[in-house]
C-alpha cells in the first residue's frame, strides 16, 4: 500500500528540481512550467470524488489498478514527447494530466483502504496510515535527489522513470493487496448523493475545516518548493544533484515529523487537535521568514525545515481524523474530497508563486503566515478535542 503514494509522490514532486532545465530546454517561461505540476493536480482534483465513490460501489482494488496504469500510460506520453517531438510542451501536459488521472484512483483510495483494513482498531489505523504518510513524505525527500540525477543523465528521464515506478507499484498491488471483499449491495447514486449531504449537513464544519488544512498546507509546500527550486539555482548557484540533496533538506524533517506523529497519535482526538494547532502556530510563524532568509541558505534551510516539520504533524493527523471517523459506506467519497482538497493546494502553489515571487516574495509568505493564523482559528473552534456528543467520533456515529 505504501507504494502507491510513494510512486504519485515521485510522480509529481520529481519533477519540481528539474523546472528550471524544462525552462531552457522546451523554451517556455517560468509560469509554464509551473502548469507542468498544475495540470497534473487539476486533473487530479476533479476525478478523485469520482475514484472515490467507484471504490465505495466496485472495490478499492477495482480501482486503484486501472488508475497505476494510465499513471504508466502518462508517462510515457510525456517522456517520448521530450524525447522525439521539436514542440514537446503540449503532449507534455497532455501526459501529466492523464497521469493526473491515475493519481485520482490511485492514492486517494489508500485512506479508504486501510480505514477497511483495520476498522475495528484505531491503534493500527493510526500507525498504518502514518507509515503510508511516511512514505508519501520518504517520496518527497528522494524526489529532488532522483530528480535532479535523472536529468542530469537525459533532461525527460524523469517522465519515463514515472512509469517504470508505477509497474513496480501495479505488481505490488496485484499480488500482495488483498483487499476485503464488499458484501454490502452497492449504493444506487440517488442514495449515495444523500448520504453524503447528509453527511456534511451534520458534520461538515469539522470536516470542512481538515479539508481546509489540507489545502493549506499543500499550497505552502509545494509554493516553497519551487520558490526553493527557483532560488537555489539562480541565487545561490546550486544545480544538479547537489541541488536536490539541498532540496530535500525541509523534506527529511517533514518525513521524520510525519512518522513519528503517526506512532504517538493512536486514534487520540485530544491529542489530534493539540497537534494540529501547535503545528499550524509554528508553520504560520516560521513561513512569514521565509521571503527575509532568501539570500542566506543557511537561514533558508533552518526556517523552511521548521516548515516541514509542522507540516510533516499535520498530514497524518489530518489522515486520522477523515478516515477513522467516518463509516466505511462513506470513507471512500469523503477520504476523496479531502484528497481533492489537497490537490487544490498543490495545483495552485506554483503558478501563484512563478507570478508572485517576481515582486512580492516577502509580502507572499508574511500573507501566508496570516493565513494560517485565520486557519488556526478554525481548528479552534470546530475540530473537537474530547469524545462529546459533537466530536467527529460521535458525530460519525448513527443517532440512537
Amino acid at each position: 500500500m505504501a507504494s502507491i503514494p510513494l510512486v504519485m509522490t515521485l510522480g509529481n514532486s520529481m519533477l519540481i528540481p528539474v523546472l528550471p532545465i524544462f525552462e531552457e530546454k522546451v523554451g517556455v517561461t517560468s509560469f509554464q512550467t509551473s502548469m507542468i505540476i498544475t495540470s497534473y493536480s487539476i486533473a487530479s482534483i476533479f476525478l478523485i470524488p469520482i475514484a472515490g465513490y467507484l471504490s465505495d460501489r466496485y472495490g478499492r482494488k477495482m480501482v486503484i489498478l486501472p488508475s497505476l496504469i494510465m499513471s504508466l500510460i502518462g508517462g510515457l506520453i510525456a517522456g517520448f514527447a521530450s524525447w522525439k517531438m521539436n514542440d514537446p510542451f503540449t503532449w507534455i501536459i497532455v501526459g501529466r494530466v492523464l497521469q493526473g488521472i491515475g493519481a485520482a484512483g490511485a492514492a486517494p483510495i489508500i485512506l479508504p483502504l486501510v480505514g477497511d483494513l483495520y476498522k475495528d482498531d484505531d491503534e493500527k489505523t493510526s500507525s498504518c496510515l502514518g507509515t503510508i504518510e511516511t512514505s508519501n513524505t520518504f517520496g518527497k525527500v528522494l524526489s529532488p535527489i532522483l530528480g535532479a540525477a535523472f536529468a542530469a543523465f537525459l533532461w525527460f528521464l524523469p517522465f519515463f522513470s514515472i512509469s517504470f515506478f508505477s509497474l513496480i507499484s501495479i505488481l505490488l498491488v496485484i499480488f500482495f493487496i488483498k483487499a476485503p471483499k464488499n458484501t454490502d449491495k452497492p449504493v444506487e447514486i440517488k442514495v449515495f448523493l444523500h448520504k453524503t449531504k447528509d453527511i456534511f449537513k451534520k458534520q461538515g464544519k469539522w470536516i470542512f475545516t481538515v479539508f481546509l488544512v489540507g489545502a493549506y498546507v499543500m499550497l505552502v509546500l509545494f509554493a516553497t518548493l519551487f520558490f526553493l527550486s527557483d532560488y537555489l539555482e539562480k541565487v545561490h548557484d546550486l544545480h544538479g544533484v547537489l541541488k536536490g540533496f539541498v532540496l530535500a533538506i525541509p523534506l527529511l524533517f517533514l518525513c521524520i515529523a510525519s512518522f513519528i506523529t503517526g506512532k504517538k497519535i493512536k486514534g487520540d482526538l485530544k491529542l489530534m487537535k493539540w497537534i494540529m494547532m501547535f503545528s499550524l502556530v509554528t508553520m504560520s510563524v516560521a513561513v512569514a521568514f521565509v521571503g527575509f532568509t532568501s539570500e542566506q541558505l543557511y537561514l533558508l534551510l533552518a526556517v523552511t525545515s521548521f516548515v516541514g516539520l509542522s507540516i510533516g504533524a499535520l498530514l497524518p493527523t489530518l489522515d486520522a481524523l477523515i478516515t477513522e471517523n467516518i463509516e466505511k459506506a462513506e470513507r471512500g467519497t469523503i477520504s476523496s474530497f479531502y484528497s481533492s482538497s489537497r490537490f487544490i493546494g498543490v495545483a495552485a502553489g506554483p503558478p501563484l508563486m512563478s507570478v508572485l515571487m517576481k515582486d512580492l516574495l516577502n509580502q507572499t509568505f508574511i500573507g501566508a503566515g496570516i493565513l494560517g493564523g485565520v486557519i488556526l482559528l478554525a481548528v479552534i473552534f470546530f475540530i473537537k478535542g474530547k469524545s462529546s456528543d459533537k466530536s467527529p467520533k460521535a458525530e460519525a456515529m448513527p443517532a440512537h
